[in-house]
C-alpha cells in the first residue's frame, strides 16, 4: 500500500509567480516543474526518494474535477498487484496504469471523489532527470 508521499500538487494562477515566492521566501530550489524534496529511505540510509512539489495552473484538467484545488501523489509498492485489490474493495480506478521509466503511475478517486495519484516509483532514474532538488 502507501509508503509515503510522493507529491504534492495545487492549482494557482500564476504558478512561476508562486514558484518565485516559494524559491525567494523558503528557499525551495526550483525548476519548470517546481521542485522535489530528497529524503533517504526508512529501511536503507543510502537509498534516496524524492517528493515533488509543483504549482498549476488553476484551469488544468490533471487533476479531474474542476473544483479540486490539489492533489496528492502517494509512493506504493507493486503497483500492479495494488490495483486488482482496490478494485475489488470497490474503489474507483479513474485510468489505466502507465509506466514511464521513472515510475508506474494511476489515478484513483477518494470517498469523496478526490483524484489521488498512486506512483510506484523507480528512484534511479528519477533521480537523474531532476534539475531542482530541495535537499
Amino acid at each position: 500500500r502507501v509508503t509515503s508521499i510522493g507529491g504534492v500538487f495545487f492549482k494557482c494562477k500564476d504558478p512561476e509567480a508562486q514558484m518565485d515566492w516559494y524559491a525567494t521566501h523558503l528557499g525551495i530550489v526550483m525548476d519548470q516543474y517546481g521542485s522535489s524534496f530528497q529524503w533517504r529511505q526508512a529501511d536503507d540510509k543510502e537509498k534516496k526518494g524524492h517528493t515533488a512539489w509543483s504549482p498549476f495552473k488553476e484551469d488544468t484538467d490533471y487533476f479531474g474535477n474542476t473544483s479540486q484545488q490539489y492533489m496528492i501523489n502517494y509512493r506504493v509498492e507493486n503497483l500492479e498487484a495494488l490495483v486488482p485489490q482496490l478494485k475489488k474493495e470497490g474503489v474507483t480506478i479513474v485510468d489505466e496504469i502507465e509506466a514511464f521509466e521513472y515510475g508506474k503511475f494511476v489515478h484513483i478517486l477518494d470517498l469523496e471523489g478526490n483524484r489521488v495519484e498512486l506512483w510506484e516509483a523507480n528512484d534511479e532514474v528519477y533521480e537523474k532527470m531532476l534539475n531542482a532538488v530541495t535537499k
